[in-house]
């Protein structure tokens, strides 16, 4: 007894070896995908194989949507839902019905990886969260009974031309086992949990705050470390080691760490050279907390004051970034490019403050979009032409990049709408004003 109390306990803490929201959570979101499925139809996803290879030093990831409706972490799974249905003409009724489909489990591959959770266990439904657990090998005749009762097609993650699928091979291992007794007919799932991905719940915006929280503090580390000789690598590495002890399980994206003329450089990402004095440096790094992600960025004078130059750039950043924030209002403004858009505002106000070496407007050097979504991935699909809404998690991040100057500054914060509809930085931890930053770095 003592035995399998402990085999218990390890599969309990191998599956949920990260700040888990309740089962009840996932299951409403299937519950409300169901919802969103027409005419009888299945959703089936599969999770990502184990990476093998030189890759498998790296920690698996589920995939996002996989995660959202399962919060399941391991991989080779499968997840289906079926939407209930009522009886018609020579169709039987249908109760809702949603089942995990686990890998059998292999005893030899357990002593490296640990011991994992089977679908014979019969605490497995309560576990998972869901109605039913059962082994992958009863994938195929399930489909097969579901298809025989109902003509339906099956929402799955269809890739668009040039795109992988997770599902793709499991779909044509099904296909040719017969699994289909009238042809597989595939829609794409994804944009229906887009819809239901883009407002977050309080669980979600709780793990976001957390990976912020922890983002911030390594931040505030990298403004004490900065400074003339220090290789970007090290600022790098310490903010990892900073929100990593926090519980971030990994970064949110390569992290940026861009001195002097690489400032200039939207996405680069080498964090190689050595920072010198006199001139800055862009910090676009986060964490990512149980699956969750962060998105914040700081520019720093490497010296610890700011030139003048680079303070005006600097502070006509900033001015854009509250003057986007203060143009918000909630059901209305988005974050696409367009007239009376938060990305016009941001514009204007950088297109009449400033001039370049030339006299020429700064505009030109906005060269990217205002913000974008976050949550399970750092630029989180969602449709942009809704507008900014309760539930909806965003940055605000206007740049100035002028090459010829050496120069690039870029502030980007963390943003959620609340319950009312007001406008929620996240990220407000960490400060912004330039005095501020020279304070801090100063060791002030």
């Amino acid at each position: 007894m003592r035995r399998l109390l402990l085999v218990v306990l390890l599969i309990v803490q191998t599956g949920w070896a990260l700040d888990r929201q309740p089962n009840a959570d996932f299951h409403a979101r299937r519950v409300a995908l169901a919802g969103k499925t027409p005419n009888a139809s299945l959703v089936l996803l599969f999770s990502p194989p184990e990476t093998e290879g030189p890759n498998d030093l790296f920690t698996y990831r589920q995939e996002d949507n996989f995660f959202y409706l399962s919060g399941w972490t391991e991989p080779g799974a499968a997840l289906l839902i079926a939407p209930a249905v009522e009886a018609k003409d020579d169709s039987p009724a249908r109760a809702y019905t949603e089942i995990l489909f686990l890998p059998a489990r292999n005893p030899v591959q357990e002593k490296w990886t640990g011991p994992k959770l089977g679908a014979e266990n019969p605490d497995a439904p309560r576990i998972t969260g869901f109605d039913q657990v059962k082994t992958l090998e009863d994938l195929r005749g399930v489909i097969y009974g579901l298809l025989a009762e109902h003509r339906a097609a099956i929402y799955t993650d269809v890739p668009a031309a040039g795109e992988t699928s997770n599902s793709e091979t499991s779909l044509q291992w099904l296909e040719r086992a017969n699994a289909f007794p009238r042809g597989g007919r595939y829609q794409d799932v994804r944009p229906l949990v887009q819809s239901l991905r883009t407002v977050k719940d309080a669980g979600e915006i709780e793990r976001i705050r957390k990976a912020t929280e922890a983002s911030v503090a390594a931040h505030l580390v990298a403004m004490h470390a900065v400074k003339p000789g220090v290789n970007e690598s090290e600022i790098s590495a310490l903010m990892q080691y900073e929100w990593g002890k926090r519980g971030c399980s990994r970064p949110a994206y390569s992290p940026i760490v861009g001195s002097g003329f690489n400032s200039t450089v939207l996405h680069y990402s080498e964090d190689s050279a050595t920072m010198q004095a006199g001139d800055l440096v862009v910090i676009d790094a986060a964490g990512e907390y149980s699956m969750y992600a962060s998105d914040i960025t700081r520019t720093l004078p490497i010296s610890g004051k700011f030139t003048p130059r680079q303070r005006e750039i600097y502070d006509i950043v900033l001015g854009a970034q509250q003057a986007a924030m203060d143009a918000f209002q909630s059901g209305k403004s988005t974050l696409k490019p367009g007239p009376n858009t938060l990305q016009k505002v941001a514009f204007d106000y950088i297109n009449t403050h400033g001039k370049d070496s030339h006299g020429d407007p700064l505009g030109k050097y906005f060269i990217h979009g205002l913000g974008h979504y976050v949550g399970l991935y750092v630029h989180d699909a969602n449709d942009y032409d809704v507008p900014l809404a309760p539930g909806s998690v965003f940055t605000i991040e206007p740049g100035i990049y002028i090459p010829e100057e050496k120069l690039g500054v870029r502030i980007e914060d963390m943003y959620y709408v609340d319950a009312s509809g007001k406008l929620i930085k996240l990220s407000a931890g960490l400060p912004s004003k330039a005095d501020d930053v020279e304070r801090i770095m100063a060791g002030k």
